[in-house]
């Protein structure tokens, strides 16, 4: 049989197009398979975080992302959350990400999804080992020991087969579904409805909030449920998402009414686009199937609270990217694939429950006990506290793989976790300036890198002798014990490919677990040595 390709992606969707830079940036052999020839013109996906935007300096588009944000600076990338309306006395700022900004290594952006999509569909453009299908879509999967072979609608019927294949189409995934991969679901019980509109009025009643782009609007009766605006652009295009009764279609429901009253104020509008979906939590209850993963929303998706699903998905392509990779240029055996659903699905489990049902299920009981009609006074001082905690919650969210076993050390993957500038195994790497200046990112390699400060000469030869046989290679660079990198609190840190931390000692340690640390290139190439 004849392998076409190392890697086949079904989806060119956001996810897929990074997951395709990130592979073939490194050699590998990719075709997507993507069946919309221009990215399609529905305004989600907007929030880019601090981590998103390392993704996109590490595939070589931060700036060009930059460039395709269409909202003005002086708009900003805050949101607020407001208690009745949008014009309510009662509001605080949300989800604003400056809170924990010090601690990545690029700033957020903000910017709909088919912006970010165009920027990396001429990435990938660039890239001679990809080769894009544009307006074809994978049908049906057969896989065996060696290859997966997929069939291709859409012009002439076509199979491309290549070593692995990755199911980045969508939460309706035709690879999750032919693979056999079995989804757990939580229903929430409600539909949802996606309005976007153009509105001089709304972008002139909400110049009295500067600096802010989107806005959630909490009511008594709707459940905690959010009814959510956002701006699409800084030329009044607007999207809304909320709540509406089941039955409700495009032709039997007042949306303009529905808006009037979220906002508390009338205001012109022209709907451009009517959509629904159901308000459910869905995981894949395993992330790979022999030869076959899923990432993205093939994997997991939940309702668009907070911007979690898009850059989770990002970091799903970062995660799966370097290790498939490594497979394929047989520097690591096929056991460290099955890292990627052990890291990555227990965070997307923990970002669901500790995160979006735990903010729809706090705003719940916070309306059905707190009412401003008795008691303004108290009601005030009530809601003054909730905004007085919205920066822990930012700092809340910080992705890790504890416990993983491509980190040393204990505990278990999860979103939550704190922002702190230490070091720490199972945690991305927060940016700091080596002793010349330079940020730690700008001594980083493309493969594992181990930074030592302060190292002896005999303790840089053990570790070189060392590194001779870690499966992966790592590149060693060494600095003086001084300056921000005494933050971190290690003078010697190992650092994956993807930014997260996989061990920290000190460096007379460095040789020795190095040489302990991993087993034969048939297994996963850094599994972690008790501590």
């Amino acid at each position: 049989m004849t392998i076409d390709h190392d890697v086949i992606i079904a989806g060119g969707g956001p996810v897929g197009m990074g997951l395709a830079i990130e592979l073939g940036q490194r050699g590998v052999r990719v075709c997507v398979v993507e069946r919309h020839a221009q990215p399609q013109p529905i305004p989600k996906g907007q929030n880019l975080t601090q981590r998103t935007m390392e993704h996109m300096k590490a595939w070589g588009v931060e700036a060009e992302v930059r460039a395709a944000c269409p909202i003005p600076a002086e708009q900003g990338f805050g949101g607020m959350t407001c208690h009745g309306s949008l014009v309510s006395e009662f509001h605080y700022d949300w989800l604003d990400r400056r809170h924990v900004a010090a601690f990545y290594h690029a700033a957020n952006a903000r910017l709909p999804q088919y912006e970010t999509e165009r920027v990396l569909r001429a990435r990938v453009a660039e890239l001679e080992t990809v080769m894009v299908l544009y307006g074809r879509k994978v049908t049906g999967l057969v896989q065996d020991a060696e290859s997966v072979t997929v069939a291709v609608s859409g012009g002439e019927p076509a199979q491309v087969t290549g070593r692995y294949l990755v199911g980045c189409d969508g939460s309706r995934s035709v690879v999750r579904e032919a693979a056999g991969i079995v989804q757990t679901k939580r229903d929430h019980d409600r539909l949802m409805v996606l309005l976007v509109f153009r509105s001089e009025g709304l972008h002139d009643l909400l110049a009295r909030y500067p600096g802010k782009s989107f806005f959630n609007v909490l009511q008594a009766g709707m459940g905690g449920y959010w009814q959510f605006f956002g701006r699409v652009d800084g030329n009044r295009n607007w999207f809304f998402h909320a709540p509406v009764p089941m039955g409700t279609t495009a032709d039997n429901y007042d949306f303009v009414d529905l808006l009037h009253r979220a906002a508390g104020a009338e205001f012109d509008v022209v709907f451009q686009h009517v959509g629904f979906w159901d308000l459910r939590i869905a995981i894949a209850e395993n992330y790979r199937k022999g030869r076959v993963f899923v990432a993205g929303d093939a994997a997991h998706s939940h309702p668009p609270y907070g911007g979690y699903g898009i850059n989770t998905g990002f970091e799903d392509a970062r995660n799966l990217g370097w290790k498939l990779a490594a497979v394929c240029a047989g520097t690591a055996g096929d056991g460290i694939l099955d890292t990627y659903d052990e890291e990555r699905r227990p965070v997307f489990e923990s970002t669901a429950r500790d995160f979006i049902e735990k903010s729809i299920f706090e705003d719940a009981a916070f309306l059905a006990s707190h009412d401003p009609e008795p008691d303004p006074d108290a009601f005030a001082q009530a809601w003054a506290a909730r905004g007085a905690g919205t920066p822990g919650e930012v700092d809340a969210f910080e992705p890790n793989y504890e416990g993983s076993s491509l980190v040393s050390g204990s505990g278990h993957p999860s979103a939550v976790g704190t922002h702190v500038f230490k070091a720490r195994a199972g945690h991305h790497l927060p940016p700091r300036r080596v002793a010349d200046g330079r940020p730690v990112t700008d001594v980083l390699g493309t493969s594992y890198t181990l930074i030592v400060f302060g190292a002896s000469e005999r303790d840089l030869g053990d570790i070189r002798q060392a590194t001779r046989n870690f499966p992966l290679g790592a590149s060693i660079v060494s600095f003086p014990a001084e300056g921000e990198v005494l933050d971190y609190g290690a003078r010697a840190i190992l650092v994956r490919p993807d930014g997260f931390v996989a061990w920290t000692g000190d460096a007379s340690e460095a040789a020795g677990w190095l040489r302990s640390s991993h087993t034969a290139q048939d297994a996963a190439p850094v599994v972690a040595a008790a501590d």
